[in-house]
């Protein structure tokens, strides 16, 4: 039985019509929920008018604006599925995307328009449309001519697609994740009550919102509930800090992976900030090095830390606020309506403590895979979704992330988890970031090389780095290697690229 899809933008629209949903920090234009409606609603007869109707895709090259809002609203109106792109890409790499999802339609704000004449386009029926977030007079702007009322709605499901995320491809070519209004339903469920997400909330939104994290963690969510997004045009530790500094914003709420909440904390301005204001500080994406958790921490702020991915729309896990100090380091129980396990190569469960591959399973998971059924058959296994990710579960039922499969290594026999290792070296005030890859070893197979960035003005020696690992890790676990960079290689959402270390150290 098919559940029907309620419009969250007309159902805000009716309830606080004049209540501010989304500011832009940059430009300092905002839109009420009315607005937000209206402006969906103008872009849906626009689709309308151009013959882009149900399954059809719509794809959009921008940094982050209130546009994809605007689009995804719009979208769900028509049935037709929005597909956030990447702006770091290259232009091959975006002309395989669109190859991929096959758009009638590419938005795109003007300082991508060189990429875009490169872009090797192979849809003769793709239109484009420019529009320039610094001038209101553009191309775009003829969209905002129709009339709101003309648009013909559609009876939309909730296991319709709302969008296709591609996934970094840090293995090959990107897949395209299937979203459908039924994942990023029980998203906002799993997260709202968590999160303490309300129409009151204010989060100030620093994560690319062509990413899942951006999108969902906690913006739609928020806007779900009638609270405000306050959107950075892209992220920058000290503008970020201005902002939640500013009692006119008075931001709530934050979501972000490690790295950029990091580089917030390594601020010279951090230990100034007002954070009275906020509340929740949210983290995910990543193995988040407990440092980096404290120094939010101990500014009275409740650290909520999480698991998820792309394909689980993506909260998977939450680490309640009242556990978040004495269980620092997990990544939580798993969310509401989602069920988790830990399993061995043999797919049989695990006993506490022991290391195996998490699987998840719910009604927040995606379908599968766009136009890729091998993809989406060798991610499943009797209906449970394979995450990668390896895990443990202790005695009450947490649960810890230890590291990615493909980044494990073996050294001398044992497993060496390279999350474990960088999380002892970030005790060391000098290091502003690192990361741990293996690498091969005529010896033991394999072994620890560390590439690490050192803080402005810091000095650090290789000679205190390997005292700082004998003294905390076991020998098999102890780097054999040690390179100093300026910083380390990173994807839009602020991962640490370790093919690209892997690379170097070749």
């Amino acid at each position: 039985m098919d559940l029907k899809y309620f419009d969250w933008a007309k159902h805000q629209a009716v309830m606080r019509p004049n209540k501010v949903a989304i500011k832009d920090c940059s430009s300092g234009e905002q839109l009420t929920y009315l607005e937000l409606e209206r402006r969906a609603l103008k872009i849906a007869t626009y689709f309308q008018k151009k013959e882009i109707g149900r399954n059809d895709r719509v794809a959009l090259l921008s940094k982050n604006n209130a546009i994809f809002f605007e689009l995804q609203f719009a979208c769900a109106k028509k049935g037709v599925i929005l597909v956030p792109l990447n702006w770091r890409l290259t232009a091959p790499e975006l002309s395989f995307i669109l190859k991929d999802c096959d758009p009638k339609l590419l938005i795109f704000d003007s300082p991508f328009k060189g990429t875009v004449s490169s872009i090797n386009n192979s849809s003769k029926n793709m239109r484009l449309l420019e529009f320039d977030s610094s001038d209101s007079n553009n191309e775009f702007s003829s969209v905002w001519e129709y009339l709101d009322h003309d648009v013909e709605e559609i009876d939309a499901s909730l296991e319709d697609l709302i969008t296709i995320m591609y996934t970094s491809g840090t293995t090959g070519n990107p897949k395209g994740a299937k979203i459908n209004h039924l994942m990023n339903l029980f998203n906002t469920i799993n997260v709202c009550g968590p999160a303490r997400i309300t129409s009151r909330t204010c989060q100030l939104v620093i994560l690319p919102l062509f990413h899942t994290g951006g999108l969902n963690m906690y913006a739609n969510p928020v806007l779900h509930q009638g609270g405000e997004i306050v959107i950075m045009r892209e992220f920058v530790p000290s503008e970020a800090l201005e902002v939640i500094n500013d009692p006119q914003f008075a931001i709530t709420h934050l979501f972000g992976v490690p790295a950029p909440l990091q580089f917030m904390t390594q601020d010279k301005n951090f230990d100034n900030i007002n954070f009275n204001k906020l509340e929740v500080v949210g983290v995910g994406g990543a193995p988040c090095a407990e440092i980096i958790i404290k120094n939010w921490q101990r500014k009275n702020v409740d650290v909520i830390q999480g698991w998820g991915m792309t394909e689980t729309s993506p909260t998977g896990t939450v680490l309640a606020a009242e556990d978040s100090v004495r269980k620092i380091g997990s990544a939580g129980k798993p969310a509401m309506h989602t069920s988790i396990k830990i399993v061995d190569k043999n797919m049989s469960p695990v006993q506490p403590n022991d290391i195996g591959q998490l699987l998840i399973k719910g009604p927040n998971i995606t379908p599968g895979y766009w136009k890729n059924e091998d993809a989406t058959n060798n991610s499943f296994q009797d209906g449970w979704l394979r995450s990668g990710d390896l895990a443990k579960q202790d005695e009450e039922g947490f649960i810890y992330i230890v590291d990615r499969e493909k980044d494990m290594y073996i050294s001398g026999g044992e497993n060496v988890y390279p999350a474990e290792v960088e999380n002892v070296l970030y005790q060391l005030d000098e290091i502003s970031e690192l990361a741990v890859i293996g690498i091969p070893d005529k010896k033991w197979g394999e072994t620890g090389k560390v590439y690490v960035a050192l803080k402005r003005d810091k000095k650090l020696s290789k000679e205190k780095i390997m005292e700082h690992c004998i003294k905390n890790l076991a020998k098999f676990k102890i780097p054999t290697e040690i390179k100093f960079m300026p910083a380390l290689p990173r994807n839009a959402t602020g991962k640490v690229l370790k093919r690209a270390l892997k690379k170097d150290h070749r």
